[in-house]
């Protein structure tokens, strides 16, 4: 079975954590859309969670495939 579960969470927690990382900067200058969370760019922190997270289960997908190579 060659499939490792890390790629396709990685890619959508990045692909997620780019979008609203994105939309975080874009809207940051907006105080009035923020003010529900007491002025806190939620979007962007949330954003760059998601993305750091996706980051790295895509790391560790490609270093599990440099260990284990597919068998015939």
């Amino acid at each position: 079975m060659g499939l490792d579960i890390r790629w396709p969470i990685g890619l959508m927690f990045t692909l997620i954590g780019a979008l609203l990382t994105l939309d975080g900067l874009i809207t940051g200058s907006n105080t009035e859309m923020y003010a529900r969370s007491l002025g806190i760019n939620i979007n962007l922190i949330w954003g760059i969670v998601l993305l750091i997270f996706g980051v790295l289960m895509l790391l560790g997908a490609i270093s599990g495939s440099k260990k284990n190579p597919p068998s015939a």
